[in-house]
């Protein structure tokens, strides 16, 4: 389906790829904030409006017959770098929970704030489903 870029002598990053090389479907989403699908945000914090935000992703994927497999680049949005760093551990659990063993190409930028005031992260995603 796809081919993880990895130049030799480069160092394997944690939790993400370099570059992929890939061919099919583009899918993408768009910015996907941490609210149920009635507009309700049920967490205030980062990990639990994460969660909600991968469980989402997912949902809107599986209507392009896609699922995290097939994902190829996300950015995610944050407005605490020491809030996100600080709970580095709960986010990898988090992610191998819902997403499992899938290392997209992944940015992480910190902004100044969301348009949904409550909004703690928000992730773009791109997948490609194989012909």
């Amino acid at each position: 389906m796809f081919d993880t870029l990895q130049p030799d002598g480069w160092p394997r990053p944690k939790g993400y790829a370099n570059g992929i090389k890939a061919t099919g479907t583009i899918v993408f989403t768009a910015g996907v904030i941490g609210w149920n699908d009635q507009e309700i945000f049920e967490h205030t914090d980062l990990v639990g409006q994460l969660r909600q935000i991968l469980l989402s992703t997912k949902a809107i994927l599986a209507e392009a017959d896609a699922g995290p497999e097939h994902i190829v680049r996300m950015t995610w949005y944050i407005c605490d770098r020491t809030e996100y760093a600080s709970q580095l551990a709960e986010i990898g659990t988090v992610w191998r929970e819902i997403m499992g063993r899938v290392f997209p190409c992944m940015t992480c930028v910190q902004v100044a704030g969301l348009i949904e005031a409550a909004a703690r992260i928000e992730i773009e995603t791109t997948a490609i489903v194989p012909d």
